[in-house]
Parts: structure tokens; C-alpha cells; sequence
């Protein structure tokens, strides 16, 4: 359907005008088929991951020291039948250091069993 307020289709342009370029045309390394894009000067490098991991790590250090600050009523800590007394913000910590690990065993021995599926299919 047409509605009698649209406005009419231009006419045709004829083939030798279509097949002129509209954009500028692109720079040599673009125009060549498999050659590398040029690089960007605000791409992330090495030392600009490295940048961002240390703020991260100082950030996370600081949150740490205060969690440790504010926590530091003893605690009774009993596990597999030994007790101990220890400071809640120390016993937190240790808990979570151990589940860290736990976890980092764990996709350790998936990625090691990853590893050998790929080799051994690779070698088929």
C-alpha cells in the first residue's frame, strides 16, 4: 500500500555513476587484501595492564587493612576437634585463603584434564 503523502522514489542514477566511490578511499594498508590494521595509539600494552593491576591490587590492600582494623575481637575458632582463639579479621581470612585454593586446585585439574583432551585429540 501506498499512501498518497510519501514522497516519489529518485529517478535511477545511471551504472557509471553507481559504480564511482561515495567514502574516500581507504589508506594503502586498508586496501590491501591480508594486511595489518595500523595500530592505535591508545591500544592497551603490557605496561598499561601492569598499571592497572598495581592500582588494583593497592585498592584491594587498602580495603584489607581496614577490614583487618575493624575486626579484631578474638574469636574461639575450633575445626576437626582443635581450638584456638584468633582475631576474627585473621580468622576470615584464613578462611578465605583456603577456599582460594580449593578453587585454584580444583580449575587447575580442569584445565590440566582440558589440556590432555585437546592433545590427544590433535594427535588423531
Amino acid at each position: 500500500m501506498t499512501d498518497s503523502g510519501s514522497k516519489p522514489e529518485p529517478p535511477e542514477t545511471p551504472a557509471a555513476e553507481r559504480s564511482l566511490p561515495t567514502q574516500p578511499s581507504a589508506s594503502p594498508s586498508e586496501s590491501r587484501p591480508g594486511a595489518a590494521p595500523a595500530k592505535d595509539p591508545l591500544r592497551g600494552s603490557r605496561a598499561s595492564g601492569i598499571w592497572v593491576a598495581v592500582v588494583a591490587l593497592v585498592v584491594l590492600l587498602i580495603l584489607l587493612s581496614i577490614f583487618i582494623l575493624q575486626n579484631t575481637q578474638p574469636v574461639e575458632v575450633t575445626y576437626f576437634g582443635a581450638e584456638a582463639e584468633a582475631p576474627l579479621a585473621a580468622a576470615l581470612l584464613i578462611a578465605v585463603a583456603a577456599g582460594l585454593l580449593i578453587a585454584v586446585v580444583a580449575g587447575s585439574l580442569r584445565i590440566l584434564q582440558l589440556r590432555r583432551r585437546v592433545r590427544h585429540e590433535q594427535k588423531r
